[in-house]
Protein backbone atom coordinates (compact mmCIF):
# COMPACT_ATOMS: atom_id res chain seq x y z
CA UNK A 1 0.00 0.00 0.00
CA UNK A 2 1.36 3.03 -1.03
CA UNK A 3 2.02 6.41 1.10
CA UNK A 4 -0.71 9.19 0.66
CA UNK A 5 1.38 11.92 -0.85
CA UNK A 6 -1.10 14.59 -0.86
CA UNK A 7 -1.08 18.45 0.70
CA UNK A 8 -4.51 20.70 0.40
CA UNK A 9 -6.09 22.92 2.16
CA UNK A 10 -9.70 24.79 2.01
CA UNK A 11 -11.66 28.09 1.99
CA UNK A 12 -15.12 28.97 1.94
CA UNK A 13 -15.69 31.78 -0.92
CA UNK A 14 -19.02 33.83 -0.77
CA UNK A 15 -19.89 32.62 -4.02
CA UNK A 16 -21.88 29.78 -5.50
CA UNK A 17 -20.45 26.50 -6.42
CA UNK A 18 -21.03 27.14 -10.46
CA UNK A 19 -19.24 30.58 -10.57
CA UNK A 20 -16.20 29.26 -8.89
CA UNK A 21 -16.06 26.56 -11.24
CA UNK A 22 -16.60 28.80 -14.29
CA UNK A 23 -12.99 30.42 -13.01
CA UNK A 24 -11.93 27.28 -12.74
CA UNK A 25 -12.14 25.73 -16.51
CA UNK A 26 -10.94 29.24 -17.79
CA UNK A 27 -7.61 28.62 -17.96
CA UNK A 28 -7.05 32.72 -18.99
CA UNK A 29 -8.21 33.50 -15.32
CA UNK A 30 -5.49 31.29 -13.61
CA UNK A 31 -2.86 33.59 -13.46
CA UNK A 32 -6.06 36.16 -11.32
CA UNK A 33 -5.72 33.57 -8.32
CA UNK A 34 -2.14 31.80 -8.41
CA UNK A 35 -0.78 31.73 -5.28
CA UNK A 36 3.02 30.67 -6.42
CA UNK A 37 3.34 33.95 -8.69
CA UNK A 38 4.65 31.09 -11.45
CA UNK A 39 1.98 31.38 -13.24
CA UNK A 40 1.38 33.76 -16.49
CA UNK A 41 -1.00 33.69 -19.05
CA UNK A 42 -2.91 30.94 -20.95
CA UNK A 43 -1.36 30.48 -24.22
CA UNK A 44 -3.06 27.70 -25.66
CA UNK A 45 -6.36 24.98 -25.60
CA UNK A 46 -10.44 25.62 -25.72
CA UNK A 47 -11.51 29.04 -23.54
CA UNK A 48 -13.19 27.06 -21.04
CA UNK A 49 -11.68 23.25 -20.47
CA UNK A 50 -12.98 19.64 -19.95
CA UNK A 51 -12.23 16.58 -19.55
CA UNK A 52 -9.42 15.77 -22.04
CA UNK A 53 -8.52 18.95 -22.97
CA UNK A 54 -5.19 20.04 -23.27
CA UNK A 55 -4.41 23.97 -22.45
CA UNK A 56 -0.64 25.22 -22.17
CA UNK A 57 0.70 27.66 -19.78
CA UNK A 58 3.46 30.16 -20.16
CA UNK A 59 5.01 29.81 -16.57
CA UNK A 60 7.94 31.47 -14.68
CA UNK A 61 9.86 30.25 -11.60
CA UNK A 62 12.92 32.20 -11.96
CA UNK A 63 13.19 31.96 -15.87
CA UNK A 64 10.10 31.71 -18.41
CA UNK A 65 8.94 28.25 -19.82
CA UNK A 66 5.82 26.57 -21.14
CA UNK A 67 4.14 23.59 -19.85
CA UNK A 68 1.03 21.64 -21.14
CA UNK A 69 -1.63 19.95 -18.86
CA UNK A 70 -4.41 17.68 -19.68
CA UNK A 71 -7.76 17.72 -18.03
CA UNK A 72 -7.89 14.24 -15.50
CA UNK A 73 -11.29 14.73 -13.63
CA UNK A 74 -14.04 16.74 -14.47
CA UNK A 75 -17.50 16.72 -12.98
CA UNK A 76 -19.55 20.16 -13.43
CA UNK A 77 -19.79 22.80 -10.44
CA UNK A 78 -17.58 20.01 -8.64
CA UNK A 79 -14.14 19.11 -9.50
CA UNK A 80 -11.40 19.57 -11.77
CA UNK A 81 -8.21 18.55 -11.74
CA UNK A 82 -5.23 18.48 -14.10
CA UNK A 83 -2.16 17.23 -15.19
CA UNK A 84 1.00 17.75 -17.02
CA UNK A 85 4.24 15.51 -18.35
CA UNK A 86 5.20 14.90 -14.38
CA UNK A 87 2.23 13.28 -13.91
CA UNK A 88 1.17 15.07 -10.10
CA UNK A 89 -2.15 16.17 -10.22
CA UNK A 90 -3.82 19.88 -9.18
CA UNK A 91 -6.96 19.52 -8.25
CA UNK A 92 -10.06 21.58 -6.77
CA UNK A 93 -13.41 20.22 -4.88
CA UNK A 94 -16.49 22.30 -4.56
CA UNK A 95 -18.50 22.08 -1.97
CA UNK A 96 -21.91 24.17 -1.79
CA UNK A 97 -22.57 25.39 1.42
CA UNK A 98 -25.73 26.59 0.73
CA UNK A 99 -27.17 28.52 -2.63
CA UNK A 100 -24.47 31.29 -2.33
CA UNK A 101 -21.44 29.97 -0.42
CA UNK A 102 -19.02 27.17 -0.93
CA UNK A 103 -16.19 25.14 0.06
CA UNK A 104 -13.26 24.94 -2.29
CA UNK A 105 -10.72 22.89 -1.85
CA UNK A 106 -7.45 22.33 -3.86
CA UNK A 107 -4.79 19.70 -3.11
CA UNK A 108 -1.50 18.68 -4.76
CA UNK A 109 -1.15 15.15 -5.14
CA UNK A 110 2.53 13.81 -6.21
CA UNK A 111 1.48 10.12 -5.06
CA UNK A 112 0.44 9.36 -8.46
CA UNK A 113 3.61 11.17 -10.10
CA UNK A 114 5.96 9.31 -12.12
CA UNK A 115 8.67 10.12 -9.64
CA UNK A 116 7.20 11.04 -6.57
CA UNK A 117 10.13 10.75 -4.31
CA UNK A 118 11.84 14.06 -6.76
CA UNK A 119 8.70 15.90 -5.35
CA UNK A 120 9.96 15.43 -1.90
CA UNK A 121 13.68 15.58 -2.71
CA UNK A 122 13.23 19.15 -4.18
CA UNK A 123 10.98 19.95 -1.15
CA UNK A 124 7.39 20.57 -3.38
CA UNK A 125 5.08 19.31 -0.68
CA UNK A 126 5.68 22.09 1.80
CA UNK A 127 6.01 24.66 -0.85
CA UNK A 128 2.65 24.18 -2.97
CA UNK A 129 1.21 23.95 0.75
CA UNK A 130 2.01 27.19 1.10
CA UNK A 131 0.92 28.11 -2.43
CA UNK A 132 -2.13 26.49 -1.89
CA UNK A 133 -3.09 28.77 1.11
CA UNK A 134 -2.18 32.13 -1.22
CA UNK A 135 -4.24 30.99 -4.04
CA UNK A 136 -7.24 29.88 -2.02
CA UNK A 137 -6.72 33.51 -0.35
CA UNK A 138 -6.66 34.82 -3.68
CA UNK A 139 -9.89 32.97 -5.23
CA UNK A 140 -11.78 34.42 -2.25
CA UNK A 141 -10.97 37.79 -3.00
CA UNK A 142 -12.46 37.63 -6.31
CA UNK A 143 -15.82 36.93 -5.12
CA UNK A 144 -15.40 39.00 -2.21
CA UNK A 145 -17.15 42.08 -3.47
CA UNK A 146 -20.38 39.97 -5.05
Amino acid sequence: MSKERVVSDSVVVNAPAADIFELLARPSRHAEIDGSGSVVAATKGPERVSLGDRFGMDMRIVVPYKISNEVVEFEEGRRIAWRHFGHHVWRYELEPVDADTTKVTESFDWGVARVPRFYEIVGYPAKHKANIAKTLERLAAVFADN
